[in-house]
C-alpha cells in the first residue's frame, strides 16, 4: 500500500507510523511526494487499510492492486537506472539515457578464450562482459563450466579492459565464490521461479539480470523481480530472452512486444538476449537492432573468437566482426530512439590530423581511424567547426595556451568524445544574444547524462564579410554562414536583396567552402581570424546588426574527469553558476510550483528553456541556470555548493526527474 501523510506531521507520529507498518512485518520505503511525505509499504502480511488510515498523521492509504508491489510503476512512477562501476572509477548506468551493451562466450574455457573476446568486445563497443562459470545444462553430460576458476578468470578479463563481468548463478551454494567476482548477477531462465534461489540474491543487494521463463508469462516475470526487490536488491533489471511457442525455425520466439508493455508496468530497466531467443548466429544482428528499435535498454549476446570450437552454443555466438557490425549499427539506430551508445572511457584518441599543431588542417574531423596522444602532453579540448570558428576563439581565451585542440563535424561529435574519453574538454556554443539558444546542445546535455558542464565563457562577436583576394562588394552573389549569422547580421544584408544566402555547418566552414570555391561571387560571414586561416580579404567589418552580440559558450568534461580536493574541476575557482535539467510532473502548475522554489531560496534564475524529451512525445525538459554567487561570510564553493543542495532537494519533490549538470565559473571576454 501507499500512505499519503499529512502536511508538517510530527517526526513523533512519522516514527510511529514507521514502527506500526515494520511491527506488522512489512517493508518501508520512503518515498518523497510533491506536498507531503509518502511510504510504501509491502509484504506478505494482508494489513486492513483502514488500520493505516486511523493512525495519527496519516492522510489516506492507496493499495496498489497489481499482485507486483515494488516493481510496479504504481509504486515508483520514475524509471529506475541500475548503476555499476568498473575498476577505473567510471560508472556504466542500465536504463537511463544509453543503450549499454553485454557481451562475451556462453562459458568460460580458459584465460587465453577471456582475454582475446574481452579485448574485441570492449574495441566494439561492450561495456560489460559475461561469461557462464556454473553452467545449467540440459544434458547431465555436456560442459558444466569451470566453477570458480571460471568466475576468477572472467574477472581477470573484465578488468583488463574496465569491463564490469556478469555471470549466472545457479545455486545458492555459489554465493560465496561469486560475490568475490561477479558485480552482476544473473538468474538464468530456468530459474526464474526459484523462489528460494531469487531470496537468497536479493539479500546481497547486489545488481541482477532477471531473465524471462521459457513459458513464464509477463506478469510471473514480474512476480519473480518481487522476491529480488522485496530480499532486498532495489538492482534489478529485466531480461527478455525469448519464449517457448509452437515455432520450431528458431530456438525460441523473441517476445518484443514485451519490451512496451513491461514499460508501462514497471519503472525496472529491460534487456534483450537475442543469442537465446532465436538461436542462430546470422539472426541474432537483425532482432538485437529490433530489440532496440522497440526500446529496449541495452541487449547481451554470446561472441566467442572461434565459435565453432565453443564447448557451449557455438551456433548461437557471433563472431567478433559480426559483433562489432551489429554495435556500429545500434551506433545509427540510437539516436532515432533518442538514446546514444554507452562507451567505457578507453583513453585519449583523435582522428588522423585534427589535432592542432603546426600545420592544423582546416577541416573538422570526421571519424576514421584513431590516433593515441601519448601521455604527458597538453590535455585535449574539442570544438565544432573548421579552424577559426567562434568556439575555436572561445578554446583559446578559456584555456589560453593550456590545452591542445581537435575539431568535429557536429555537435554530438563533441558530446560522444568527451563522453568516451577520446578528448579531454569541449568548447560549445549555448546561446546567442540576438539569435537565441542553440537547442541542439541543449538536447545533447539532457542525452548524454555522464557529461557535464565545468565553465563557461561569453565572447563579444565581431562578424567580417570575408571573399578571395580581388572580389568586390559589388559582385557577390553567393553569401555562406552558418544559420545564426544571418539573422545577426540582418541590417548589413537587407541592403543586398540579391544575394543568395547558404546555410553551413558553422561561420568558419563558410570561409573553408569560400576559399575552396575560389570565385569571388562568393564571400562568407566568419570571423577575422577564419579569414587568415583561409587566406580571405574582408570585404566588410563589424557587420553584426547590434553591437551588444555575445555567444556564451561552456565547457564540457566527463564526470570522471581529475577534480581537485574540494570536488571541484581543477581551473573552476569560486562557482558563479549552476546549471540543472528537471522534468516537470504532468500536473496543473508543475513549473510554477518549481519556480517557487527559486524564489524560496533567493536564487537569480538567469535562463530557463523548454526542450521536447528525445523519443518522448509532448514530454518536456526544462534546463536552467542559476546565479549560485555567495559573497560575504560563508561565501565561495561550499557556499555554492549547499544552496544548489538545498535547491536539488526542494525540487526533487516536484518533479518527475532531475540532473545537475555542474557547478562552474563564467568568465567573460
Amino acid at each position: 500500500m501507499v500512505i499519503i501523510l499529512q502536511k508538517n506531521i510530527s517526526k513523533e507520529n512519522k516514527e510511529n507510523i514507521r514502527s506500526f507498518l515494520k511491527a506488522n512485518q512489512l517493508r518501508v520505503n520512503e518515498i518523497i511526494g510533491e506536498e507531503d511525505t509518502i511510504f510504501g509499504a509491502v509484504g506478505m502480511v494482508r494489513l486492513d487499510p483502514r488500520m493505516v488510515e486511523v493512525l495519527p498523521g496519516v492522510a489516506r492509504v492507496i493499495p496498489i492492486s497489481k499482485p507486483y508491489k515494488m516493481a510496479s510503476r504504481e509504486f515508483k512512477k520514475e524509471n529506475t537506472i541500475v548503476e555499476i562501476r568498473n575498476n577505473r572509477g567510471e560508472t556504466i548506468r542500465i536504463g537511463g539515457s544509453k543503450v549499454v551493451a553485454i557481451a562475451g562466450p556462453c562459458a568460460v574455457e580458459s584465460r587465453e578464450q577471456m582475454f582475446d573476446i574481452a579485448r574485441h568486445v570492449a574495441a566494439s563497443g561492450a561495456v560489460m562482459l559475461r561469461g557462464g562459470a556454473f553452467k545449467p545444462r540440459t544434458s547431465p553430460y555436456a560442459f558444466q563450466g569451470l566453477g570458480e576458476e571460471g568466475v576468477r578468470l572472467l574477472k581477470e578479463a573484465g578488468d583488463a579492459f574496465g569491463l564490469p563481468v556478469v555471470s549466472e548463478i545457479v545455486s545458492a551454494d555459489h554465493l560465496p565464490v561469486m560475490l568475490d567476482y561477479v558485480d552482476l548477477f544473473q538468474i538464468g531462465a530456468r530459474n526464474m521461479q526459484n523462489f528460494e534461489l531469487l531470496k537468497r540474491v536479493g539479500e546481497t543487494g547486489r545488481p541482477v539480470v532477471l531473465k524471462r521463463g521459457l513459458a513464464a508469462t509477463i506478469e510471473e516475470l514480474l512476480m519473480a523481480a518481487e522476491y529480488l526487490l522485496a530480499a532486498g536488491t532495489d538492482r534489478v533489471i529485466l531480461c527478455e530472452r525469448g519464449i517457448r511457442t509452437f515455432e520450431q525455425a528458431t530456438r525460441n520466439t523473441l517476445d518484443l512486444s514485451a519490451i512496451p508493455i513491461l514499460r508501462g508496468l514497471t519503472h525496472l530497466p529491460i534487456i534483450v538476449d537475442p543469442s537465446h531467443a532465436v538461436g542462430i548466429r546470422d539472426k541474432i544482428t537483425p532482432m538485437g537492432l529490433a530489440a532496440i528499435a522497440a526500446g529496449a535498454d541495452g541487449i547481451i549476446v554470446e561472441v566467442h573468437c572461434s565459435p565453432e570450437r565453443a564447448l557451449s552454443d557455438g551456433a548461437q555466438s557471433l563472431y567478433p566482426d559480426q559483433f562489432d557490425k551489429l554495435m556500429r549499427g545500434i551506433d545509427v539506430l540510437a539516436p532515432v530512439v533518442g538514446k546514444e551508445v554507452a562507451r567505457i572511457r578507453k583513453g585519449f584518441a583523435v582522428s588522423p590530423g585534427a589535432l592542432k599543431g603546426a600545420k592544423p588542417s582546416s577541416q573538422p574531423a570526421a571519424g576514421g581511424g584513431e590516433q593515441k596522444i601519448p601521455r604527458g602532453t597538453k590535455k585535449v579540448c574539442a570544438f565544432m567547426g573548421a579552424w577559426g570558428a567562434w568556439a575555436d576563439q572561445a578554446v583559446n581565451r578559456f584555456f589560453g595556451d593550456g590545452v591542445d585542440e581537435v575539431n568535429f563535424a557536429a555537435f554530438r561529435d563533441v558530446f560522444r568524445a568527451v563522453s568516451e574519453g577520446r578528448v579531454d574538454y569541449g568548447m560549445v556554443p549555448v546561446e546567442n544574444s540576438l539569435a537565441g539558444s542553440v537547442y541542439d546542445n541543449y538536447d545533447n546535455l539532457y542525452r548524454f547524462e555522464d557529461v557535464r558542464i565545468v565553465g563557461a565563457i561569453t565572447l563579444r562577436i565581431e562578424h567580417c564579410l570575408l571573399a578571395v583576394p580581388g572580389a568586390a562588394i559589388g559582385g557577390i552573389k553567393n553569401v555562406f554562414s552558418h544559420p545564426h549569422g544571418f539573422p545577426q547580421c540582418s541590417v548589413f544584408l537587407e541592403q543586398h536583396p540579391e544575394w543568395k544566402l547558404v546555410e553551413c555547418e558553422s561561420t568558419a566552414d563558410a570561409a573553408v567552402r569560400v576559399a575552396q570555391a575560389g570565385s569571388p561571387e562568393n564571400a562568407a560571414i566568419a570571423s577575422e581570424l577564419a579569414g587568415q586561416y583561409n587566406g580571405l580579404t574582408e570585404l566588410a567589418r563589424g557587420i553584426e546588426s547590434n553591437p551588444g552580440n555575445y555567444t556564451r559558450f561552456v565547457v564540457l568534461a566527463h564526470e570522471g574527469t581529475e577534480k581537485d580536493a574540494g570536488g571541484e574541476f581543477m581551473f573552476s575557482g569560486d562557482m558563479t553558476k549552476g546549471s540543472i535539467i528537471f522534468i516537470t510532473k504532468n500536473k496543473p502548475g508543475a513549473l510554477y510550483g518549481c519556480l517557487g522554489v527559486f524564489h524560496k531560496n533567493a536564487l537569480n534564475l538567469t535562463r530557463l528553456e523548454s526542450r521536447p524529451v528525445p523519443g518522448e512525445p509532448w514530454r518536456h525538459s526544462f534546463y536552467a541556470d542559476i546565479d549560485v554567487t555567495a559573497p560575504g561570510p560563508g561565501g565561495g564553493i561550499q557556499r555554492s555548493r549547499q544552496i544548489v543542495e538545498s535547491v536539488l532537494g526542494d525540487l526533487r519533490a516536484k518533479t518527475e526527474e532531475i540532473r545537475l549538470l555542474g557547478l562552474y565559473r563564467e568568465r567573460d571576454c
